[in-house]
């Protein structure tokens, strides 16, 4: 279902009863519109298979930025909604963030006679999405306090 939830924990189990039909809809919903717009970029900027994917790149590192402000706002900011994690974290940027092609840039560029572009972007992605991450939590964290101010 989503891997984040453990179903031992009452409100990780609370947003999947009385039945998960909602969930699982706020999550096709949300992947539909996340994989449009992560083919959408990719379309739009394509690279060779031995170049650097810059287009996977800024998708995969704006996404764990949206992941970090979005974990922040859902646990910091108002009232739970039960839909708004599934739709937004796993099925928009669940679908727009993509590791699997992550991993097949690498080895198309390294396939391609590029292993020194598949070593930096295998290493430039790691470090930029966990530092997204980090960025758009604390940002948004510092952000919320001092609005709530």
């Amino acid at each position: 279902m989503d891997a984040d939830v453990d179903l031992h924990v009452p409100a990780d189990k609370a947003e999947l009863e009385p039945t998960p039909v909602p969930v699982l809809g706020a999550i096709s919903a949300g992947g539909v519109i996340g994989a449009l717009a992560r083919d959408g970029l990719a379309t739009a900027w394509p690279h060779p298979a031995s170049g650097f994917a810059w287009s996977t790149f800024v998708i995969n590192v704006t996404g764990c930025l949206l992941i970090g402000v979005l974990m922040v706002v859902v646990t910091e900011v108002g009232p739970p909604r039960r839909l708004v994690r599934p739709f937004l974290g796993v099925g928009v940027l669940g679908g727009y963030t993509t590791f699997s092609t992550y991993i097949v840039d690498v080895h198309r560029a390294a396939a391609a006679g590029a292993p020194w572009v598949a070593l930096a972007y295998l290493a430039a992605t790691l470090v930029a999405a966990i530092l997204a991450v980090w960025a758009g939590s604390a940002g948004t964290s510092f952000l919320v306090r001092r609005w709530a101010r």
